[in-house]
C-alpha cells in the first residue's frame, strides 16, 4: 500500500489505494484478554496446538472464535469444542446411506448459499456455525446420502483440508478433492417451507404462529385473528389497519 501511494504521488499508477476494499484482521489475544507477550507469560505456541489437536482443529477454530475484523480472546475450551466437531465429521462416515430426510438435503443447499456468501464477505465464523448446524442436523437424521456427505466435504475442505481429503479418499476416490467444483445451491430448496410469524397489535407482541413461508395476507390475518391471546387484545375493537411483512410479522392497528 505504501508503495502504491508513493507510485500515486509521482504520477505512475493512477489510483492512490492499491485495491477497491481492505479488511484488516483483529488481533488474538491471550484468553486473560490481554495482548500476547512474553513478558506476560500469556502467548499460545500454535505447534503445540497442531500436536496435541491437529493442524485442522487450529485452522477451523481460528475461523470459529469470532469476526475477522475484530480481536478475540484465545480460548482453549473453544479450541477442544472444534476437536470434538472434527471427530463428529470423522464419524459420519458410518452414516452414509442410499437414502436421507428431506430436512437434511434442504439444510444443504442453505449451507452451500450461507457459505459461499459468508466465505465472500469473511464471515468465516458463522460459515463454520452453519456447518456445524448441518452436520448436528445429519447426526440427528442418523443417515446422510454419499452425495449429501461429498457435497459437504468439499465446502468443508476450504477449512479443514487435511481431515476432508482423508475422508474423500476413504469414499473412493482417487483424485483430490482440492480439484472438485464449487457446488451449486438450489434456490428453491433454501427456502423455508414454515416460518414464526410474530402477531403485534399496535406495535406489541401479542402472539407467534406458524405458518407457510409463501402464505397470502388474508390467510395469515384469519389465523393470527383466530389465536386465543390475540382474541382478547383485538375484542371488542375496531382494526383500522393490517401491516403484512411476508414472512416476518402482522400487525393489528386498533
Amino acid at each position: 500500500r505504501f508503495w502504491n501511494k508513493f507510485l500515486h504521488d509521482q504520477g505512475h499508477v493512477p489510483t492512490s489505494e492499491p485495491y477497491q476494499k481492505r479488511t484488516s484482521q483483529g488481533l488474538i489475544l491471550a484468553e486473560d484478554g490481554r495482548k500476547m507477550s512474553k513478558s506476560f507469560g500469556n502467548v499460545i505456541n500454535p505447534d503445540e496446538i497442531v500436536e496435541q489437536y491437529g493442524a485442522d482443529t487450529l485452522r477451523v477454530y481460528l475461523m470459529f472464535m469470532g469476526p475477522f475484523s475484530e480481536s478475540i480472546p484465545w480460548s482453549t475450551k473453544g479450541v477442544v469444542g472444534v476437536r470434538r466437531f472434527l471427530e463428529k465429521i470423522w464419524n459420519m462416515q458410518e452414516k452414509v446411506a442410499k437414502n436421507e430426510p428431506e430436512e437434511v438435503t434442504r439444510e444443504l443447499h442453505k449451507t452451500i448459499k450461507k457459505v459461499t456468501e459468508d466465505i465472500e464477505e469473511m464471515k468465516y465464523n458463522t460459515a463454520v456455525s452453519q456447518m456445524m448446524i448441518l452436520v448436528n442436523k445429519m447426526q440427528a437424521a442418523g443417515s446422510v446420502s454419499k452425495k449429501t456427505f461429498e457435497t459437504f466435504l468439499i465446502l468443508f475442505a476450504t477449512f479443514a483440508p487435511h481431515l476432508a481429503e482423508e475422508i474423500w479418499s476413504a469414499l473412493g476416490h482417487k483424485k483430490s478433492i482440492t480439484i472438485e467444483a464449487w457446488p451449486k445451491f438450489s434456490s428453491k430448496l433454501v427456502k423455508d417451507e414454515t416460518v414464526q410469524l410474530p402477531i403485534q397489535v399496535n406495535g406489541k407482541l401479542r402472539g407467534t404462529i406458524e405458518v407457510a413461508a409463501d402464505i397470502s395476507e388474508k390467510d395469515a390475518t384469519k389465523l393470527a385473528q383466530a389465536d386465543e391471546n390475540v382474541k382478547k387484545h383485538l375484542e371488542d375493537q375496531k382494526i383500522k389497519k393490517v401491516i403484512y411483512v411476508p414472512g416476518r410479522l402482522i400487525n393489528f392497528v386498533i
